[in-house]
């Protein structure tokens, strides 16, 4: 077998992840191979720290009183063989000032334990996690779903086709939060939640940094597939001459310049059949949630190529459609009692001798013609016949996830995504997932004004709005084939990827959608 064929089936089958779990014991009796405790920068310390430090004899705050943790949250302090604590290695991790914390402080130190879990040499670790330590108005259910979902996103590796992985054997594969006292049902099913969305991260991540010459349309439909085979929800594929039956001649016109088939894929998680309720029921009580990933496996920007430097980084301009197929696997995992739509136009754009050229007109599936100014950007072509498709569901709502424009980056940096929503509620909805997350969303205006720009004299419109919001026309187009529904865009083209010496697919914004997942499945169970 071929090392990328081994590393596609590695993507098919999934790592093995990280296993957590509840023990109710004292930080102090812990004999794991790293014990994490989080203090704070005063030399205050929470309850469990507080044992630990009565039994190593004061020892605790001695250190942090002289100086040897900085103060500034997510700073460590590493002891091995601490007297008086069976912990091979104990952790001590800085929350910041007193009286400080928030959701900032308290997510650094989580991050600080997770990279301490991730390299060292120790199998096993325990953090101690307690009402105590959380940051005002989050309770132990919210801390177990992100502390799962922080130290599984910092234990990640890709399995990359390497002659020797020197990190192989690092990373502690079992991990216990301790706490004081029984976890009630919910706590135990936060738990889970977290697991869940860590490992449709980890897919998404996957699927994002393979090559575009190995995670090909086709290859992620065959994921697709066997994901809903796995677990049991239905995957259509739809190949050339299906969309254009369809008359996606918008999508279609991306693909022209490809030798690699586009694919359509069209996955349908029916979660209120799962729990008990008919199809009449279901549809009585709640219409499904649609998402859409964009998945341009490859963007050499067609005909109006880009630059040379960089273009190495284009195999991410699938991230949305990534995202989309681990969030099945997520909800999946959750079994959550809700109904879902995932689809995912998938193509490469690539220049060639009929790719479509600047000055071309195409007609969407929607009937509305477009003029392509520009064949850069092609995203939005292929997204515009999904929302269309999406009607058909008669859905309660639509979210797209799309790696769409630079000018997003250069308006928001890579800290939140783009949010744009033709629905006040939903963008809230979506907003405060985020926050609740620490994947953060910043809602750009989708103004009417806007679609001026968009004016074609040889089409419906044109397909890009000029030099100056790229972002929002890039909203504004998208949002005239999503009239049927309540609507939102999440331009992710800053945060779906890191460049650099840590380049490599973040994930994002699968921790957002999990939250608003999670609470639309809590609000339909009361």
């Amino acid at each position: 077998m071929k090392s990328h064929e081994k590393a596609f089936l590695h993507v098919l089958v999934g790592a093995k992840p990280v296993k957590y779990t509840i023990k109710i014991t004292s930080p102090e009796k812990s004999k794991a191979g790293l014990l994490a405790l989080c203090v704070f920068a005063d030399g205050s310390l929470p309850p469990m720290s507080r044992v630990v430090d009565e039994a190593a004899r004061g020892r605790l705050v001695d250190l942090i009183s002289s100086g040897e943790l900085d103060e500034k949250a997510g700073s460590t302090l590493l002891l091995h063989g601490l007297a008086g604590v069976p912990a091979e290695r104990v952790l001590l991790v800085s929350l910041g000032k007193s009286g400080a914390l928030n959701d900032k402080a308290w997510r650094n130190a989580l991050g600080a334990a997770g990279r301490a879990l991730a390299h060292t040499q120790a199998r096993d670790g325990a953090i101690a996690l307690e009402d105590a330590v959380l940051p005002p108005g989050r309770d132990l259910a919210w801390a177990l779903r992100q502390a799962t979902r922080i130290l599984s996103d910092h234990a990640y590796r890709f399995d990359a086709p390497r002659a020797k992985d020197e990190n192989a054997k690092r990373g502690a594969r079992k991990i216990a939060f301790l706490l004081s006292s029984e976890p009630d049902p919910s706590q135990k099913e936060a738990l889970l939640h977290g697991q869940a969305i860590a490992e449709g991260m980890a897919l998404a991540k996957d699927l994002a940094n393979l090559g575009a010459n190995v995670c090909t349309p086709a290859r992620l439909a065959e994921t697709a597939l066997a994901l809903g085979k796995r677990f049991e929800f239905d995957v259509d594929v739809l190949d050339r001459a299906d969309m254009e039956k369809l008359g996606m001649g918008a999508l279609l016109s991306v693909a022209r310049g490809s030798r690699r088939e586009p694919r359509f894929i069209v996955m349908h998680y029916r979660g209120g059949d799962r729990h008990g309720k008919t199809r009449k029921e279901r549809h009585s009580r709640a219409r499904p949630i649609v998402l859409v990933g964009k998945g341009i496996t490859f963007d050499s920007g067609g005909i109006s190529l880009k630059p040379g430097a960089e273009m190495d980084e284009m195999k991410y301009d699938m991230c949305g459609a990534a995202c989309v197929i681990g969030a099945f696997k997520a909800i999946a995992l959750m079994a959550l009692p809700i109904e879902v739509i995932g689809l995912v136009p998938a193509t490469e754009n690539m220049p060639d001798g009929d790719a479509s050229r600047p000055g071309d007109v195409v007609r969407s599936m929607s009937g509305q013609t477009i003029e392509i100014l520009n064949t850069d950007a092609e995203g939005r072509l292929i997204l515009c016949d999904a929302l269309t498709y999406a009607e058909r569901f008669e859905p309660d709502c639509v979210i797209d996830i799309a790696t769409l424009t630079g000018a997003c980056v250069v308006a928001l940096g890579r800290i939140p995504s783009g949010l744009l929503s033709t629905d006040d509620d939903l963008a809230d909805e979506l907003t405060k997932s985020g926050l609740d997350a620490g994947d953060r969303v910043w809602r750009l205006p989708l103004w009417e004004e806007y679609q001026e720009l968009l004016k074609s004299n040889f089409a419906d419109m044109a397909n890009i709005g000029g030099r100056f919001g790229g972002a929002i026309t890039g909203a504004a187009f998208l949002s005239r084939f999503a009239g049927a529904y309540k609507w939102a865009h999440l331009d992710i083209a800053g945060t779906a990827w890191l460049s650099g010496e840590a380049k490599g697919a973040t994930g994002r914004p699968l921790p957002l959608l999990g939250e608003f997942l999670i609470g639309r499945a809590t609000a339909r169970g009361h």
